[in-house]
């Protein structure tokens, strides 16, 4: 989309005020395909995906790397794929140093939440607080059904996923595909400069917090990558917490033969997709 026409677009809608339940099928869905990007009145830039929603939507915040990879490519998008036929609204937010949010100053991707680390910097929570924004925006526009939110992500947007639902009550469900769930298990973190906050912002150090959540975590058998030993760990800390804590265990983790590695094993968007459906029915 060019960006002289998205910028019509958002201001377009922006300007227009709609009732609470009203019916805006089609008001934010790209006749290509494309994500919608759009703003919060504080500014935050996230990015919209659906088939037809009928609001207020479900919705599944979906999280890879740039808002366009998460929302317009079919393997990012995962269960996204199946829940839009079910009417559910797909979002989502460039990762930190991914898209809008890379700095001119450092490297991009993963190598860009090294350089903050090793400046001592938390580039895990202004993150989670934009997510909160973009989630508070949709709700209070109309957009969201408070009651049924869930959140998804692959590889490092399932680390960012976790890390969301950790802050978010309002996720009723989280999916996560071959995520990181211990940054200091990836090569771009070996030899880190500040090895205390790397631990901090990993997710075992979340495992308490996320007791009681309803998560899914699905990973191949010999992802040496983001870590299967290291999944299997952090899924079976937060059922620990929630048996300690006397919450509902419910996490489910299923480790597939996977002889490619570190990739998406087969069938598991169409089983989280079922999943997400069921806790949030």
């Amino acid at each position: 989309m060019r960006f002289d026409i998205a910028l019509a677009l958002v201001l377009a809608l922006t300007a227009v005020e709609y009732p609470a339940g009203a019916d805006r099928s089609t008001d934010l869905i790209h006749p290509q395909g494309e994500a919608v990007v759009l703003e919060t009145p504080e500014g935050i830039r996230f990015g919209i995906w659906g088939k037809d929603p009928t609001y207020p939507a479900p919705v599944l915040f979906v999280f890879s790397s740039t808002i366009q990879e998460s929302l317009e490519d079919p393997y990012f998008r995962q269960c996204g794929n199946a829940l839009s036929d079910q009417g559910y609204l797909c979002v989502s937010l460039d990762l930190p140093g991914h898209g809008l949010e890379k700095r001119k100053t450092e490297p991009g991707g993963l190598a860009a939440w090294r350089h903050r680390s090793d400046q001592g910097e938390d580039f895990v929570t202004p993150f989670v607080e934009k997510a909160k924004s973009a989630l508070d925006h949709l709700i209070e526009s109309g957009y969201a059904d408070p009651d049924r939110i869930a959140v998804c992500g692959t590889s490092r947007g399932g680390f960012m996923a976790l890390q969301f639902a950790t802050a978010e009550p309002r996720i009723r469900a989280t999916a996560a595909f071959a995520p990181v769930t211990a940054l200091e298990k990836l090569r771009e973190f070996e030899g880190a400069s500040n090895p205390t906050l790397v631990t901090d912002l990993s997710l075992d150090a979340k495992a308490e917090a996320l007791a009681g959540r309803s998560l899914l975590i699905i990973i191949g058998d010999r992802d040496e990558r983001v870590g299967t030993d290291s999944a299997i760990a952090f899924a079976r800390h937060v059922t620990q917490a929630s048996l300690a804590q006397e919450k509902p265990a419910d996490v489910t983790l299923i480790v597939k033969p996977e002889p490619k590695g570190h990739t998406t094993p087969q069938g598991a968007p169409e089983l989280a997709a079922k999943w997400i459906a069921a806790r949030l029915k």
